[in-house]
């Protein structure tokens, strides 16, 4: 079977053309003519030709609407079950079409075999700039042409990828492939199955790229460590305006990383969260972004299980950043209140374009009711703050001293007393001191009471200590990841971002600059939030001015102390040749300080001043004698055992 190659289908465009014999000047006059007819209706229809003879060939069924339309500009060609073959056969006459630059090619089933076809049709078609790949079941083999494609083509501006099974690790191809090419603008990866290691491969896509505008990654797996290494790409990105998240299930960990992403970026308009399993607690975690961001003007969070508490926490936002972008705010599925009615008014009132769509009015704010609180408790916070004893308590009611009481007298006692008690919590009480009905409460039974409260209370107290404890972790886990991730992209988004950045001076604090992302941790992201970053490792040592006449009170740590003694043993031949050591342990220049510094100075006590002879010579007298005490001890043991 012969194959099949573009040159062969070019047709007559690179056939030899055969000598002519010579003719007479108005025989070639004539002839001009008509060949300059011949070719203007073979050029009509050369697509057409091409694409008849490429059926006949691969053996497929022409599409009669692809030959009818060919004028147009935009070509759709979806669900026509065109198949890899049928794929070829369009690819091999589309090779030389010089009109449509927009072609759908939806749910046509052309696997990764189609899109090889495709990706070697467009290195030599420059007209097509929209291109429609969905739910054609490309899967591995198919992204990786694609993403070829991408990397090698110079026409493409936006393409749509949905539904093509890729995984975690075809993510890779594009993020390769536009990290080179800037001219797609639009870009649709959506009801795929990127995961965690994915969402990397994204981030990487999102902080090496400065092209891209439009990104879709609805309907995917994006969770975890997938959505905070994809934040850390968005934290850094200087292009993106377009991003729907939306079906991805980010949960509160990945509102965390998108709430630190939009303290820095400046660029995104339009941010799709809807349907991610975010809670009140996200929500909280996601405004703490909007504070500082002045550029995002629609926020979709629909279907999430927001209630009053998150949509006042959203329009609170609003309300106190007057310099805020926010235009839309769609929470379509939360019934709110009418106090987050009269809050809304208020806001629109500084903020008249503000659009919040809900759900309607009748919601309430979503607090777990007050717990139970034991009887036994606030009888003993009412001893408490009468420095009373349970014993003085129960002696004013046992008026016998018989260390037992009825029931109705110790019901009426503590009804006539200050005890905050209700009705109900003095039953309760009773119920627990007379378990048997004897219609007694004797003494011992409240004190067992007491002390079982105390361990309770005890308990509570650990169990709310462990969650907090928990939940501390669990965020400081997730920053953690967010800023290995961000120090992932540093080398290419640094030069991006600020290509001439100012050399670091060592002779003051240095301002935070968004150039160097490994600079996230030396600052603090919120002060008042305990989800902020700082670098808890970086200790700061105050060294001495090498000019100053002030004494250096070196700090308790022994490691601190040693760096700067001075050096003891001047006489040494070593000590010209060695380098200053400074309170943190590097070595400095030990031309550094020689201007500052009298000749005579020695170059390793500037860090603390010189002591005197005498002083140095009492430490080592000092040092002798208690050498020589353990030694002449010594000495003198062994010898009263030998005799």
């Amino acid at each position: 079977m012969s194959t099949l190659s573009f040159e062969s289908l070019c047709l007559e465009d690179n056939e030899p053309v055969p000598p002519s014999e010579p003719e007479d000047d108005e025989d070639e006059f004539d002839k001009d003519l008509e060949a300059g007819e011949n070719e203007k209706s073979n050029k009509e229809m050369s697509t057409v030709e091409v694409y008849m003879q490429a059926c006949k060939l691969v053996g497929v069924v022409p599409v009669s609407y692809f030959i009818r339309n060919l004028d147009s500009q935009t070509m759709t060609l979806t669900h026509h079950g065109l198949g890899p073959q049928g794929c070829k056969a369009l690819a091999i006459a589309l090779v030389t079409d010089m009109n449509i630059n927009t072609l759908h090619l939806g749910d046509n089933c052309i696997q990764g075999e189609g899109a090889k076809y495709l990706a070697e049709m467009l290195r030599a078609n420059f007209t097509i700039q929209h291109l429609d790949l969905s739910n054609n079941h490309l899967r591995s083999v198919g992204a990786e042409f694609v993403a070829k494609m991408m990397a090698e083509n110079i026409s493409l501006k936006s393409m749509k990828l949905s539904g093509n099974g890729f995984v975690d690790n075809d993510a890779k191809y594009f993020a390769e492939a536009l990290s080179t090419n800037s001219r797609i603008k639009e870009l649709d990866l959506s009801h795929n199955e990127f995961c965690g290691r994915g969402g990397e491969h994204l981030g990487q896509l999102l902080a090496n790229n400065d092209g891209l505008e439009v990104l879709d990654l609805s309907w995917n797996h994006l969770r975890m460590k997938g959505a905070v290494a994809f934040c850390a790409g968005l934290k850094v990105n200087m292009m993106l305006k377009h991003l729907d998240l939306s079906w991805n299930g980010l949960g509160n960990e990945g509102a965390l990383a998108m709430g630190e992403a939009l303290k820095f970026n400046n660029t995104l308009a339009y941010l799709n969260l809807n349907n991610n399993r975010l809670t009140n607690e996200g929500v909280s975690m996601l405004c703490r972004g909007l504070e500082f961001n002045d550029t995002l003007r629609i926020l979709m969070l629909a279907y999430n299980a927001l209630t009053v508490e998150g949509a006042m926490a959203l329009v609170n936002v609003v309300k106190n950043m007057p310099k805020t972008a926010l235009e839309v705010i769609n929470i379509c599925n939360v019934l709110v209140n009418e106090n987050f009615v009269r809050l809304l008014e208020v806001t629109c009132q500084d903020h008249p374009g503000l659009d919040v769509q809900y759900g309607g009015v009748g919601g309430f704010i979503a607090k777990k009711p007050p717990k139970r609180v034991d009887p036994m408790k606030i009888i003993q916070d009412y001893l408490d703050q009468r420095k009373l004893r349970l014993w003085d308590f129960f002696r004013n009611i046992d008026k016998d001293g018989t260390m037992r009481v009825p029931v109705a007298d110790f019901r009426k006692a503590i009804q006539q007393s200050n005890i905050p008690l209700t009705q109900f919590q003095i039953e309760e009480l009773i119920h627990r001191l007379d378990r048997d009905r004897t219609g007694v409460v004797d003494y011992r039974g409240l004190a067992d009471t007491r002390k079982q409260m105390v361990r309770d209370h005890r308990r509570q107290l650990r169990r709310v200590e462990s969650r907090q404890k928990k939940e501390k972790q669990k965020s400081d886990r997730i920053l953690k990841t967010f800023q290995s991730a961000v120090e992932a992209v540093t080398p290419r988004s640094s030069m991006v971002i600020s290509p001439g950045g100012a050399k670091e001076d060592s002779s003051g604090p240095q301002p935070f600059s968004a150039t160097p992302l490994s600079s996230w941790h030396h600052i603090v992201m919120s002060s008042s939030s305990r989800y902020s970053i700082t670098n808890l490792s970086n200790e700061h040592v105050h060294l001495p001015m090498l000019g100053s006449s002030r004494h250096y009170h070196p700090t308790t740590s022994t490691g601190m102390r040693s760096y700067s003694q001075p050096n003891l043993s001047a006489d040494s031949p070593h000590h010209t040749t060695k380098k200053s050591i400074s309170a943190q342990g590097i070595h400095s220049d030990p031309e550094m300080g020689h201007s500052k510094l009298s000749p005579t100075a020695n170059s390793l006590t500037r860090s603390r001043p010189a002591l005197n002879s005498k002083q140095t010579d009492g430490k080592f007298k000092g040092k002798k004698r208690k050498k020589k005490k353990p030694k002449k001890y010594a000495s003198k043991k062994p010898i009263q055992t030998v005799k």
